[in-house]
């Protein structure tokens, strides 16, 4: 590591050591695709646009801020780009150095904490995470480090769970259509002891990106797709997600 680890990384890397195996097999089938999809609902970039034009990231390099397996940067590989992945979990960084194997695409690895990557300045064209950094590390400390990390005119793209899904989600359980928590002063959240993770509402994300260097160029609400099914998640339902957004998709452009 680079420096010593805060208590909530270190929670989190414990949380997802423990939790690796059983994102093995999902790792595996996104692997298996080049198509690139976002979210648990699996909506396809072609629909939604969240990277823009395609074409543009040939030959371009990229930064997988909290990796896990992997397909992401697996994808961008398939687009051209020289990706780098990073994540704080060894058992996730060992299923993604499998998967290369299995699927013959290799690209770097670093065991590292988004908030703290070894890593030159403005090394890199695009900065993307989903559900990696943009939940799991300190927004206040991996968004500066992602805006050092690219170079200008560098973009940054990061999914996470959606306010309202937050605002309305229990301890335990589903979201519902109650308010549960407190919108002002939102940002840390434990639903349990094992695990820490981080949702700033928009009004405070948009000025912590524009304070560093960053103008927004999009901001996605996701709708699961007429096909959609349900999936293994239980902090959401598909019903719920057809009639709000569970998830997001920022963009945003270094200046």
């Amino acid at each position: 590591m680079a420096s010593e680890l805060p208590i909530h990384a270190i929670k989190n890397r414990a949380y997802w050591g423990s939790m690796s195996q059983s994102w093995v097999e999902p790792g595996r089938r996104s692997w298996e695709t080049p198509v690139i999809s976002w979210g648990i609902w699996e909506v396809l970039e072609s629909d939604i646009h969240a990277l823009g034009n395609l074409e543009r990231w040939k030959g371009k390099d990229a930064i997988e801020l909290g990796c896990g397996t992997g397909y992401v940067s697996s994808w961008l590989y398939r687009l051209g780009m020289k990706p780098v992945g990073v994540d704080i979990t060894p058992s996730q960084l060992e299923s993604a150095r499998k998967f290369q194997i299995e699927f013959g695409i290799e690209f770097p690895l670093i065991e590292a904490s988004a908030e703290d990557v070894p890593l030159p300045d403005a090394s890199f064209d695009l900065a993307i995470t989903e559900y990696g950094a943009s939940i799991w590390c300190d927004p206040y400390v991996w968004i500066p480090e992602a805006a050092r990390l690219l170079r200008p005119g560098g973009t940054l793209v990061f999914l996470r769970n959606s306010t309202l899904s937050i605002l309305t989600s229990p301890d335990v359980g589903a979201s519902g259509t109650e308010l549960l928590r407190d919108h002002f002063g939102l940002n840390r959240v434990e639903f349990d002891q094992d695990s820490v993770e981080f949702h700033l509402p928009a009004g405070p994300m948009i000025r912590l990106l524009r304070a560093n260097g960053f103008e927004i160029e999009d901001l996605i609400d996701i709708q699961p797709p007429a096909e959609a099914k349900p999936n293994r998640h239980d902090y959401i339902t598909l019903e719920w997600s057809k009639r709000w957004p569970s998830e997001e998709i920022w963009r945003a452009e270094k200046r």
